[in-house]
């Protein structure tokens, strides 16, 4: 079954429990479940990975109903390492996460992240957080599901989302132990082989993988000095190959011969065949922590919404790894599209406040597919991608030409299009010094933020949903700025009125 867009009512709307949804589309009712009433939520979510546990929480400060829905029972057996970018380590500050993050990762200079060109970290990076945290995706998750948690989302492993059904006032999901749920919105954080989207119906149109390469930890019995010289020799023709020690272990990067049904498992076996077909040794590799495997397939959906049904993170684009942009993009996702839909829930929304999220985040998406594609070109052997590459290390001498691709591997240079105005409008606003603090810790309630030099101003009628803080001593080069929950730059300026016009525009009418 799948769902096709539908009209909204009224946001204020209850959800009736007792609708028989049917498919908009044929009317046929939903394939599985019971003939008891479905339980009620305001929003499912399917899939708690980063996306979908960062979201659930995102909506749980605006006080949303929240179920999450995770088909595995277990975390994941192996522990791969990824690295947070710049922004997404200020949204951990914005949210009040960092310190929690921070004992579980390991900071690394910002730098060095375009294709792997080895490169020093520019000066003047605009951020108060320069520089990429490692940390554990396993580790990730458990924090994050379990901010989610405190907050009081509902969290139920075990439970895939198998089908669903939307009409004018919500969606019915079935989950694969046969119960049947109900919610105003479904929003699919089910990873790239997302069950929402394909039931849904959405393209995913773009390159299947045409390339693979294998990812390990794994203990090596060779001496690490002869390790390290063929890595060597080896990387001056194949940038992909890397045999590093990492904590004790050895992190295995090879291009595999050719690309596999991702059904079957990787093998220990499969990296030493790889290892002596590329290195003419498998180093004696043994007692592996992660084996792992991953292809080059880049694709985006052709719609991030169809009525009361949303994609995020791999569930919306997928790319190759290079430059570690996917879960960050899918944290990232969240935090723009959480504060929108808990708007449409409370009844404050702008009628087009949720579209906003596809608008802003596709092209976010569109830009990192495009930087990955020229990424693993710039990865390739043949002569043609290795006299670019040197061309491009060359350049990457200018730091302007560094920063500007370290600005956009981190997400710091995102500019949503929000209509003429100054360059800081639509940009993400940096952790400034502020009266008693620190901007960042005035974020953590996900409200809007009217941050006043002129001490003038008023967040009036819409103070329900935006503070204010009237300060003169701000870290500014404007007289006022303000922000979206998401700390995106909403409005520049000094006039009253003009202030009102954007408070309406992207935070409702104003109460009373």
């Amino acid at each position: 079954m799948h769902s096709s867009k539908t009209t909204e009512p009224s946001p204020d709307a209850p959800v009736r429990a007792d609708v028989p949804a049917r498919d908009v589309a044929d009317g046929r009712p939903p394939a599985s479940g019971t003939d008891r009433p479905p339980s009620v939520f305001d929003v499912i979510i399917a899939g708690c990975g980063p996306t979908g546990a960062m979201l659930a929480a995102e909506l749980r400060l605006h006080g949303v109903r929240v179920l999450v829905l995770e088909r595995e029972t277990e975390p994941a057996a192996f522990v791969r390492v990824v690295g947070l970018h710049i922004r997404s380590i200020e949204l951990m500050a914005m949210r009040g996460l960092l310190d929690r993050v921070l004992a579980h990762g390991r900071k690394r200079p910002a730098a060095g992240f375009f294709a792997a060109i080895g490169t020093s970290v520019p000066p003047g990076l605009d951020s108060a957080h320069a520089y990429l945290l490692g940390i554990p995706q396993p580790v990730l998750v458990r924090l994050l599901e379990a901010h989610a948690v405190a907050l009081g989302a509902q969290v139920r492993h075990g439970r895939a989302v198998v089908d669903f059904a939307q009409d004018d006032e919500g969606v019915t999901v079935d989950s694969a132990d046969g119960e049947r749920l109900r919610a105003r919105y479904l929003v699919g954080c089910d990873g790239g082989r997302s069950t929402v989207r394909e039931r849904l119906g959405v393209g995913f149109p773009g390159e299947p993988s045409r390339s693979e390469t294998l990812v390990g930890e794994m203990e090596a019995s060779a001496p690490p000095e002869e390790i390290a010289a063929k890595v060597a020799e080896i990387r001056e023709t194949d940038r992909r190959f890397s045999v590093m020690p990492m904590g004790g272990v050895y992190r295995v990067v090879i291009p595999a011969a050719g690309v596999r049904d991702r059904a079957e498992p990787t093998t220990l076996d499969d990296f030493r065949r790889e290892l002596r077909a590329v290195a003419g040794t498998d180093f004696g590799v043994h007692t592996p922590r992660l084996l792992s495997r991953f292809g080059d397939a880049t694709r985006l959906a052709e719609s991030y919404r169809v009525g009361r049904i949303l994609l995020a993170g791999d569930a919306a684009h997928i790319h190759p790894p290079t430059g570690g942009q996917g879960v960050n993009l899918g944290v990232q996702d969240a935090v723009n599209l959480g504060w929108k839909l808990a708007a449409r829930v409370r009844g404050w929304a702008p009628e087009t406040l949720l579209d906003t999220y596809q608008a802003e985040r596709r092209p976010v998406a569109e830009d990192v597919l495009d930087n990955t594609r020229a990424q693993m070109q710039l990865h390739s052997g043949e002569p043609g991608a290795r006299a670019l590459r040197r061309l491009l290390t060359e350049l990457m001498d200018f730091d302007e030409v560094n920063r500007h691709l370290i600005e956009k591997i981190t997400a710091i240079a995102v500019r949503y299009d929000f209509g003429p105005g100054p360059d800081l409008l639509g940009r993400r606003m940096r952790d400034v010094d502020v009266r008693h603090g620190r901007l960042y810790d005035l974020l953590h309630g996900g409200r809007g933020l009217l941050l006043d030099r002129t001490a003038r101003l008023t967040a009036g009628g819409w103070s329900d949903r935006v503070d204010h803080l009237a300060d003169p001593t701000a870290d500014l080069d404007v007289p006022c700025v303000l922000l979206r929950p998401d700390g995106h730059v909403a409005w520049i300026g000094d006039d009253q009125r003009d202030l009102d016009d954007h408070l309406a525009r992207w935070f409702g009418a104003p109460a009373g």
